[in-house]
């Protein structure tokens, strides 16, 4: 297959790659000439655990490049009647002052397809879209290139498992045209990108524009939901004095509710699910079924006040002030495995710390330089050695498999108070207390 994919951020990159090692010809896009210098030498721009080596591996094998020149998309020689797959993997974020999200990416990714479009083509959305976006664009595409085509195909990319998520997805989607016709070519082109997935087995959902764009707006909303009510699950435990992290363990075996997403600690940040949530109570109300979706409120203000949460319980344990101590925060990426800071909940507890007086350090496996570009009032340390040196409190608020393993007794020489907040139930309390640390968690009990 001759595929496009038309913006090299996050998801464009690793499915360029992705579609390259399956054997499919691309051209990445993108306006960022930066970017595409570092792309073209094989250095992705940013940390995804496998990408270095898949990105090597496809751009060795000449089916991979990577342009800021949409115009680039010539057909190869002998290749006139042969149909292009445009892939468009642009962000949408949440607009200035609103809820809603921010077209307007996707609307230039297909301005500047337009004039590269022929009779047959297929051009596939993958960005997450308010509902309606597809049959809008489906529109605009046929009126300037009859018989192009438009399908949607969601991403369910997890950042830290992006490349498997892609390689061996759990399910398909396919949003198709209405007509039969048209609607045959565009699923026919789509079972050849996927051909591999398919064999192996992975379901493939084939369905209507609104409907396969609502799927991920609904499986976003939903996996929030679920974090969301863990984490008032643990406002509950605090002030009962029970332990959330048996509370979980013993409803996730039911099956009904599965364990998965059920982990209380400081909330879901990101750019996904935050701005997704809250573009899709935006559309719902354009829509009027805003009373449908009120609830996602409620599950946006729970997240957030899991960061105030820490902020107190850090102040607590040093005795009702930060001013004068010293704070170690372990973590500044959203998740483990990952580099991206957008609205880290670890960066946000930092910051709000840093205000009231203290002395914040933060360190991060991957994510420091990103954080100190974003959050430059902040120290940054390289190492948890360098961050914890003679710190009052620690911090533990992105779970990397580093902190996980941390040893109580050797961090406990390099500090001044042994005291470890643990922002994500990711450690062994009864290990640390051994150790002479006073343990804190959210929606753990006091000892």
């Amino acid at each position: 297959m001759f595929i496009s994919v038309i913006g090299c951020g996050y998801l464009g990159t690793v499915h360029a790659a992705c579609m390259a090692d399956l054997g499919h010809h691309v051209i990445g896009v993108d306006v960022d000439e930066s970017k595409i210098k570092e792309l073209s030498a094989g250095r992705p721009p940013f940390f995804e655990p496998g990408l270095p080596a898949l990105l090597e591996r496809a751009m060795a094998s000449g089916r991979l490049r990577f342009t800021h020149d949409v115009a680039e998309l010539a057909r190869p020689g002998g290749g006139e009647r042969t149909p292009w797959v445009h892939f468009v993997c642009v962000g949408t974020p949440q607009r200035k002052g609103e809820f809603a999200a921010d077209t307007t990416y996707v609307d230039a990714a297909v301005s500047a397809l337009l004039p590269h479009l022929a009779p047959g083509d297929l051009v596939v959305g993958k960005s997450t879209v308010p509902v309606g976006t597809a049959e809008r664009l489906s529109a605009r595409i046929s009126d300037r290139v009859p018989g192009a085509m438009l399908a949607w195909n969601p991403e369910f990319l997890r950042e830290g498992h992006a490349v498997t998520d892609t390689q061996r997805p759990d399910r398909i989607v396919y949003g198709i045209p209405a007509g039969p016709g048209a609607a045959r070519k565009a699923r026919d082109l789509l079972d050849a990108v996927y051909a591999d997935a398919i064999a192996a087995g992975v379901p493939v959902i084939a369905t209507d524009y609104p409907t396969s764009e609502l799927v991920k707006s609904a499986a976003n909303a939903f996996l929030s939901t679920k974090i969301s009510f863990i984490n008032a699950m643990a406002e509950v435990c605090e002030a009962a004095g029970a332990d959330v992290t048996e509370l979980a363990t013993a409803i996730g075996h039911d099956e009904r509710i599965g364990p998965k997403f059920l982990s209380a600690g400081l909330g879901f940040g990101g750019g996904c699910l935050p701005k997704d949530i809250r573009a899709f109570m935006a559309r719902a109300g354009e829509l009027g079924a805003d009373q449908a979706l009120t609830f996602l409120r409620e599950v946006d203000a729970i997240n957030m006040r899991r960061r105030s949460r820490m902020v107190e319980l850090a102040r607590e344990v040093l005795g009702g002030s930060f001013l004068g101590r010293k704070v170690a925060v372990l973590g500044a990426a959203f998740k483990p495995d990952s580099d991206d800071v957008r609205d880290s909940p670890a960066l946000n507890v930092a910051a709000q710390i840093k205000l009231q007086g203290a002395d914040v350090v933060v360190t991060d496996p991957a994510a420091v330089e990103n954080a100190r570009r974003t959050w430059p009032e902040l120290q940054f340390a390289s190492t948890v050695e360098e961050a914890c040196e003679r710190a009052d409190a620690v911090l533990l608020l992105t779970e990397w498999q580093l902190y996980r393993d941390l040893d109580p007794h050797v961090l406990g020489t390099l500090v001044r108070g042994r005291t470890m907040l643990d922002g994500r139930n990711a450690l062994d309390p009864a290990a640390w207390r051994a150790a002479g640390w006073t343990y804190r968690a959210l929606g753990r009990p006091r000892v």
